[in-house]
């Protein structure tokens, strides 16, 4: 085996050592967490899609107004 090959794969045996050892780091959010950033994020959606409707609304009432001038 050439001294390239050789090279070649202690990198990737050192990369995937590195990989490991920092796949073990991640801290995985817990169940709870995750409903609770589940809720945010769809009471979030629908205050947002609120204003946007009414947004929406006002801009359409506005120029149905400027319309009939």
């Amino acid at each position: 085996m050439s001294e390239k090959a050789k090279s070649e794969q202690v990198k990737k045996k050192s990369w995937f050592k590195a990989m490991s050892a920092e796949y073990k780091k991640i801290i995985w959010p817990t169940k709870e967490d995750i409903a609770k950033n589940t809720v945010v994020v769809v009471v979030a959606s629908v205050i947002l899609g609120l204003i946007i409707a009414g947004l929406d609304f006002l801009a359409t009432m506005g120029v149905g107004f400027i319309g009939q001038l």
